[in-house]
């Protein structure tokens, strides 16, 4: 549908936005300190002027195409007010909206060396950060459906409108406890074996221990399997001896150093190698972060 040029309406975007944050008309309303029916007023009438619906009504409320375009365009003009709001005053600067940074970041990243990083960024408290957790393959997605300024990704592929950086690689462990060893590998690790021992995987996307299988014993993997889609509940399955499974290595070095895991032969580790591509927009609160993600990445990973 054609758009026909007109000056943005930023209260009505906010308002949008709000929705779409909170997930319903009702939620977004009490966070604008609005009623319900002046929020359904001011999306209504920018549809009205946009010829075009912004957000699908449901539970939860989820924007259309152009309402996610709408939303990070507002994310990106608050990013650059927040650099101005300082020449114009204390007072401008608490009257602002927060600014919310929203970011991708894969599951295995968030429990290890992100929060470092995050620490060393330490944002003042006007910035807010909204992270969305998804596989290392799928973050960079993210970016480019303008659902966050930035992501930690495996994916070195150029996205439109943003820089990518090298970050490392964090550095992965085949591990089970040696109970579960014992039993299900008494005889050693073979393809034989590795066929009927379960192992665990976050979910479908996760390929790791199938990566593991094909490099170090030459295998496609097709063992029975358990879902678990949280980072410290897969750890946990592996601790409980459920099945063995890929998990970084700052998170189970301490495991391994006191028996309560093995590695699996041939203690083959593998890397994932990550990216940080952040949106290149020219304002300091996403410069400061990157320099915070970069340093905190050379010292952290491998």
């Amino acid at each position: 549908m054609k758009h026909s040029f007109m000056m943005l309406d930023y209260t009505s975007i906010a308002a949008v936005s709000a929705i779409v944050r909170e997930g319903t008309f009702e939620r977004g309303a009490a966070s604008l300190g609005i009623t319900p029916s002046a929020i359904s007023q001011r999306v209504r009438g920018l549809e009205e002027r946009l010829g075009a619906i912004l957000i699908v009504r449901g539970q939860p409320c989820e924007p259309t195409e152009l309402g996610r375009t709408l939303c990070a365009h507002l994310d990106r003009v608050r990013l650059l007010e927040h650099d101005l709001a300082p020449s114009l005053g204390r007072g401008a600067a608490e009257a602002g909206a927060p600014v919310t940074l929203r970011i991708a970041v894969n599951s295995d990243s968030l429990p290890t060396w992100f929060p470092a990083a995050i620490a060393a960024f330490d944002p003042d408290p006007a910035i807010t950060l909204d992270l969305t957790l998804d596989d290392e393959a799928r973050t960079a997605d993210r970016l480019r459906a303008n659902e966050v300024l930035a992501a930690v990704t495996d994916d070195p592929e150029p996205v439109q409108g943003c820089k990518t950086i090298p970050l490392g690689a964090l550095r992965y462990a085949a591990c089970a406890t040696p109970a579960y060893l014992a039993r299900y590998f008494g005889d050693g690790v073979t393809a034989d074996s590795l066929v009927r021992a379960p192992h665990i995987r976050f979910d479908r996307h996760d390929a790791m221990q199938a990566r593991w299988a094909r490099e170090a014993h030459g295998i496609d993997l097709a063992s029975p399997v358990h879902w678990v889609p949280s980072t410290h509940g897969l750890l946990d399955f592996i601790l409980a001896g459920i099945g063995w499974g890929m998990k970084p290595v700052q998170l189970v070095e301490e495991h391994l150093a006191s028996g309560r895991l093995v590695e699996l032969p041939p203690a083959l580790r593998l890397d994932v190698k990550l990216y940080w591509t952040v949106a290149r927009l020219h304002a300091a609160t996403l410069r400061h972060l990157t320099t915070a993600i970069c340093a905190v990445a050379a010292r952290e990973l491998t």
